[in-house]
């Protein structure tokens, strides 16, 4: 179960470039967290639509 949540995480700091923080200010930065998330949501959903099961 760690492993699935810190996959999340660690794609966030490597693909989704979450080193460091991009902007100023707390809305910014949680508007560039969300998108990056929902990126990360749909590739998932990509790849679980073509292997199934």
């Amino acid at each position: 179960m760690r492993k699935r949540v810190e996959e999340i995480f660690g794609w966030t700091k490597t693909v989704g470039g979450g080193r460091k923080l991009r902007y100023i200010g707390v809305a910014r930065n949680q508007m560039w967290a969300d998108l990056t998330v929902a990126a990360y949501n749909l590739v998932r959903m990509a790849k679980l639509a073509l292997n199934p099961g």
